[in-house]
């Protein structure tokens, strides 16, 4: 029986601004998700391009 390797961990993703997260797909984005900053996060909140 063939196991299938784990997937490698997503790549460090930076976004320039809440646009390109978005048009990425990938918002909101959480604190400790790849792509987080905290210049996206206007509120503090932890939460990201909400």
């Amino acid at each position: 029986m063939h196991v299938a390797p784990a997937p490698a961990p997503p790549a460090a993703a930076y976004y320039a601004n809440c646009s390109a997260v978005r048009a990425a797909g990938a918002a909101p984005i959480r604190a400790g998700q790849p792509g987080y900053s905290r210049s996206l996060d206007r509120d503090g909140d932890g939460v990201a391009c909400e």
